[in-house]
């Protein structure tokens, strides 16, 4: 039998996969997605007003707003940062993600639970996807013209199209999900995010409280293995008051904390989302980067099939992307290497976030994703105090 015929297969649903899915089924191209279906990634759901605008996501989907940040030290120091003039929109990934894929299906492409398996080569040489029905099913093959991987940060599009790749460091991330008590715990604030900085939490990330609405993320992260983050999930369930909360669910996944050097194969295979590296460091926030990457990949793909040559075009996703955000992603993982390694710089770092020129400037480039140049005396004033703290002269 002659197998099916796509111009894109996009390998995974999540909002890379979904948000390059849509992209080019709007344009008219024929695409299939291709989901694992019931699996739902740890994350704590935060997404800036800059994405809702930009890939027309509706209110109805926040589940929250948190309209202020505490950050708190190991010493136990609470800096409550007021966002002004906006918010940190708050979404359950389950229904998020899935708004996504069917937004995708309503625009034209065509939606397939599976498993990747493995990619192979046609007789002419078009790519071909092999995948399993279900975990147990038949296998099943797809032939198309190009493929996207949106599969994760453990992508086995990536390590059978890039097998020269090497293996980016990752943060495994964990968290419950818990039902809010009838009674709301002391102290608990339904517009407010915590994010803890402590080496008994996480020895090189942080954990986090988010609000969900009727629900709470409560979670840590860390690159360390022999470190118990099911243990730091509960000391930060017993700090908020939450330890004898009803466990939703529990779920846990590595975090990519730096972009791929190479996110295409140079004739039909682009990475994009986790499987392209784009988790910002120091912060792990994956959901807008990972749009936008699925966003390039769905332009670099389009581009082949309208006939410009494969290597120049699927280039264009990492460089485009790399050009807005890769001078972002170097400070942060600058500054998660430093300030997170001992809990007497993290108590210094939560001591420059009272700062109200280091607030200001944090907030907004997170909420619209790009850092102003309009203030240089605040940029000044920042990086003195930030060599204050560094040669310890400042007090914390």
């Amino acid at each position: 039998m002659t197998p099916e015929t796509w111009d894109v297969v996009v390998v995974g649903g999540g909002p890379a996969g979904a948000t390059a899915a849509d992209d080019l089924a709007r344009r008219g191209r024929r695409v299939l997605l291709l989901d694992r279906a019931g699996r739902v990634k740890p994350c704590g759901g935060a997404i800036p007003p800059q994405l809702m605008r930009e890939f027309a996501i509706p209110e109805a989907l926040l589940v929250a707003r948190a309209r202020a940040a505490r950050m708190v030290s190991p010493a136990d120091v609470r800096v409550d940062i007021a966002i002004e003039d906006g918010f940190i929109g708050m979404v359950e990934r389950e229904q998020f993600d899935e708004w996504l894929r069917q937004r995708a299906v309503r625009n034209g492409a065509l939606r397939r639970s599976g498993h990747f398996e493995r990619l192979g080569r046609d007789a002419d040489g078009s790519a071909l996807v092999y995948y399993r029905e279900g975990n147990e099913g038949a296998q099943q093959m797809l032939r198309t013209r190009l493929v996207i991987g949106a599969d994760g940060a453990r992508s086995q599009v990536a390590q059978q199209a890039l097998p020269d790749q090497r293996p980016v460091p990752c943060v495994f991330a964990y968290h419950e999900v818990v039902a809010l008590p009838s009674q709301a715990p002391a102290g608990h604030d339904a517009s407010r995010c915590d994010v803890v900085y402590r080496g008994s939490v996480s020895p090189d990330f942080y954990g986090w409280v988010f609000p969900h609405g009727g629900t709470l993320s409560i979670g840590s992260g860390s690159a360390d293995k022999g470190f118990s983050l099911r243990s730091a999930v509960a000391a930060l369930r017993r700090e908020a008051g939450l330890a004898d909360a009803r466990t939703l669910r529990r779920e846990g996944a590595p975090l990519p904390m730096r972009p791929l050097r190479r996110w295409d194969n140079g004739r039909d295979v682009v990475l994009a989302g986790d499987a392209a590296g784009v988790v910002a460091p120091a912060s792990g926030e994956g959901i807008y980067y990972a749009m936008l990457g699925g966003r390039h990949a769905a332009n670099a793909v389009d581009q082949v099939l309208a006939g410009a040559p494969a290597a120049k075009a699927l280039a264009q996703a990492r460089r485009q992307f790399m050009r807005q955000h890769g001078r972002v992603f170097w400070m942060l993982g600058i500054m998660q290497r430093f300030w997170y390694s001992s809990d007497k710089r993290r108590e210094r770092f939560v001591s420059i976030c009272r700062d109200r020129d280091v607030q200001q400037l944090t907030f907004d480039a997170y909420m619209n994703k790009r850092l102003r140049r309009a203030r240089p005396l605040a940029h000044l004033r920042i990086f003195f105090k930030d060599m204050a703290h560094l040669l310890g002269l400042a007090r914390v």
